[in-house]
C-alpha cells in the first residue's frame, strides 16, 4: 500500500426534507452574503429554489441568484458569476443541481476570492490557487461526486479545451443529499450518472503492482451496490432506498475512499472530457463509449486486475486470467448497453474525421506533455488509437 493522505472534510446531511434546513446549514458556516448557483428551469418548477430560499430568509441571509449553468460548465459563464459574487460582495456561494452547477459555484468560489487574477490561469496552474470562497451543494443529481471531491471541471470554448482541477479548496464546506431530488430526472441522465459514479470508481481501480485489500473490498462493494441499486433507479427512480444508495456512492465514488493506498489514474476521463470538448456530449456518456476501447487495448497488460474486478464485481468464474478479463469486459459493456449507454463513439452520434481524431488525442495528453494510464504509458499516438478502436 503505498502512502496516502486521506482528507474528506465535506459535511453530509443526507435524507428526507434536508434541503428545508438548508439556511441553519448556511448559519452554522457563518455566511451573511450567499451566491445561489443553479442549472436551467427546473429547481424552480419544482418548488426546491423556493423552499431553499425560505430557509435563507428564515436564517436572516441576503442571497441572489445565478442561473444557467450548462450540462458540460463553461469558463465564460462562471466568470460572469465571478462578477456577481463581487458585486453582492458574497462571502458564500451555494451550488442547487448536480455536478454542473457545484463545479460552476467552485470557479466562482476561487475567481471571485482571487479577483485580480484571470480565472482560466488558475484552472491550469492550480498551485496558485492559495484561498477560495466557501461552497455549499445542495444536490439533486447523483453522478459527478463534486460535491465531496477535491475536482471541478470547466471547459473554455474559446481553445476547445476542458479541464479538471483537482485542488483542496475545491472541498464542499457541506452537502444536503435528499434522494427524493432525483426522483423526477429523465432515465438518460439517470444512467449517465451511473456510469460517472462507476467510472470514478473503476478509474483508480485498475491500477496493477499495488496491495490495497480493504481499498478494493470498499471499491468492489460499491460498484455492486450501484449495479444493482442502478437498475432499480431505473425501473422506479421514486424507489427511494435504492436512490438513496445511488446517491451515497457518487459521494463515496469520488471523495478518495476508493483510491486509497494506489497512484491516480483517470486515463478513460481524459478520453471522454477530450470528447466532450469538442462535441458538448453528456460526459457518463463519453465514458461509457470509449471504455470498450480502453479496457480491451490494455487488459493484458493486467490480467491479474482485470481478471479480479471479474470475479469480485460481475461473479466470473472462468479460471483463467485472461478468459476472466474478457468475460468481465463483456459484462460491463453489457450493462452499459443494459442501461441505454453507448458503447462506441458512433452509438454517441460522434463520427470524428482523421483531424478530430488527432485533436481529441493531443487534448487528452495535453498536447503530448502526459501520458495515460498506470497500466501502460499511452502517449499521444497509442491515445489516438483507442479512440480509433472506439469508432
Amino acid at each position: 500500500m503505498q502512502n496516502f493522505v486521506q482528507y474528506a472534510p465535506t459535511r453530509v446531511y443526507f435524507g428526507k426534507n434536508t434541503e428545508n434546513e438548508t439556511g441553519s446549514y448556511l448559519k452554522k458556516e457563518g455566511a451573511q452574503s450567499v451566491l445561489i448557483v443553479y442549472g436551467g428551469g427546473s429547481a424552480r418548477r419544482s418548488g426546491l429554489l423556493d423552499r431553499i430560499e425560505s430557509s435563507l430568509v428564515s436564517a436572516g441571509i441576503t442571497f441572489r441568484e445565478f442561473g444557467g449553468a450548462k450540462p458540460n460548465p463553461t469558463l465564460a459563464h462562471a466568470e460572469e458569476g465571478v462578477k456577481k459574487a463581487l458585486d453582492m460582495r458574497a462571502d458564500f456561494i451555494l451550488a442547487v443541481g448536480g455536478g454542473s452547477a457545484i463545479d460552476t459555484a467552485k470557479g466562482i468560489a476561487h475567481g471571485a476570492a482571487n479577483p485580480n487574477k484571470k480565472l482560466w490561469d488558475l484552472w491550469l496552474q492550480p498551485s496558485s490557487i492559495t484561498r477560495s470562497l466557501p461552497v455549499g451543494a445542495v444536490l439533486t443529481i447523483p453522478a459527478a461526486g463534486s460535491e465531496m471531491s477535491d475536482s471541478a471541471v470547466l471547459t473554455n470554448e474559446d481553445t476547445a479545451e476542458k479541464k479538471g482541477l483537482s485542488t483542496e479548496f475545491n472541498r464542499c464546506r457541506f452537502a444536503v443529499m435528499n434522494p427524493e431530488l432525483a426522483a423526477t430526472l429523465p432515465a438518460y441522465q439517470i444512467a449517465a450518472g451511473i456510469t460517472d459514479i462507476m467510472q470514478h470508481t473503476m478509474e483508480r481501480y485498475f491500477i496493477p503492482g499495488s496491495h490495497a485489500e480493504l481499498t478494493d473490498e470498499i471499491a468492489e462493494g460499491l460498484l455492486r451496490t450501484m449495479i444493482r441499486n442502478g437498475r432499480k433507479v431505473l425501473a422506479d427512480p421514486a424507489d427511494y432506498d435504492a436512490m438513496a444508495e445511488v446517491m451515497w456512492c457518487s459521494s463515496i465514488s469520488h471523495n478518495g475512499l476508493t483510491g486509497l493506498g494506489r497512484a491516480r489514474d483517470f486515463s478513460v476521463h481524459a478520453l471522454g472530457q477530450a470528447i466532450g470538448a469538442l462535441y458538448d456530449s453528456t460526459h457518463g456518456a463519453t465514458l461509457a463509449a470509449v471504455w470498450k476501447a480502453w479496457a480491451e487495448y490494455l487488459y493484458q497488460d493486467a490480467p491479474e486486475r482485470f481478471a479480479q474486478f471479474a470475479r469480485r464485481v460481475w461473479g466470473v468464474t472462468e479460471e483463467d486470467d485472461l478468459e476472466a478479463s474478457r468475460a468481465g469486459i463483456g459484462k460491463t459493456v453489457a450493462f452499459f448497453k443494459e442501461i441505454g449507454m453507448p458503447t462506441s463513439l458512433s452509438e454517441l452520434g460522434v463520427h470524428p474525421s482523421d483531424d478530430e481524431y488527432r485533436r481529441m488525442a493531443q487534448h487528452a495528453t495535453k498536447g503530448e506533455t502526459v501520458t495515460l494510464t498506470q497500466i501502460r504509458p499511452l502517449g499521444a499516438k497509442e491515445t489516438e488509437e483507442v479512440l480509433r478502436n472506439a469508432e
